[in-house]
């Protein structure tokens, strides 16, 4: 894996639901690179810090590879890399690949995966329509965010090395799929998944939703 671009942005207003609001989701490409903190990624707008940011979302990664596969889906969007809110977007990224617990070394950074996205309306006002979610929700590809083992820079080039493998048993692309997904027979992996030590705990709520609705 390869990082393509490093992502920011300048907080915006928005407008939702007649109430005005602040938001870091449009980011924009910066060729200098940009440095990963502990708690997110410095000069970056980070504005809701109940759902952004903090240890366990203190840097998002989404796939390069699947850009034109959206761009078909939403061609009247205002595309840019950094389309999806993400801090680094990265060729060869695949979540059916990579596992809740991995560490990755990227440039100085060293980083530990930690939960799925779950999109909600910023990334419909991004691309204009909100329909963009049920887009999103259905298919595998929900980016990964991480947690910042090793503050450092990351500048575009730079490779993505995985130096750890805690265990295989859930990629980030099953646990985004049980959130919404499961059904009875799943519980038991689902409950499985709950113990995984490092699966982050907003995560763990959203797999708690999914039991809840099941019940």
């Amino acid at each position: 894996m390869k990082v393509v671009s490093t992502n920011i942005s300048q907080s915006r207003k928005i407008l939702w639901k007649g109430n005005k609001e602040l938001t870091g989701i449009f980011k924009k490409p910066v060729a200098n690179g940009i440095y990963l903190g502990e708690t997110d990624v410095q000069r970056d707008a980070v504005m809701d810090r109940k759902y952004h940011g903090g240890v366990d979302k203190a840097c998002y990664l989404f796939s390069a590879d699947v850009y034109d596969e959206w761009k078909e889906k939403f061609p009247d969007a205002d595309w840019s890399l950094g389309m999806f809110g993400e801090n680094l977007t990265v060729e060869e990224l695949d979540e059916r690949d990579i596992f809740i617990g991995d560490q990755y070394r990227i440039g100085e950074a060293i980083i530990e995966v930690s939960e799925p996205r779950e999109p909600c309306y910023k990334l419909g006002i991004r691309f204009g329509t909100q329909s963009v979610l049920k887009s999103f929700i259905n298919q595998p590809h929900c980016g990964v965010y991480v947690r910042v083992l090793q503050a450092g820079k990351v500048v575009p080039g730079d490779e993505v090395k995985l130096i750890k493998r805690v265990q295989d048993d859930f990629s980030m692309a099953r646990i985004y799929w049980l959130r919404y997904n499961a059904t009875l027979k799943h519980i038991p992996e689902v409950a499985r998944a709950l113990k995984l030590d490092t699966l982050a705990t907003s995560a763990k709520r959203g797999l708690g939703k999914r039991l809840t609705f099941l019940e």
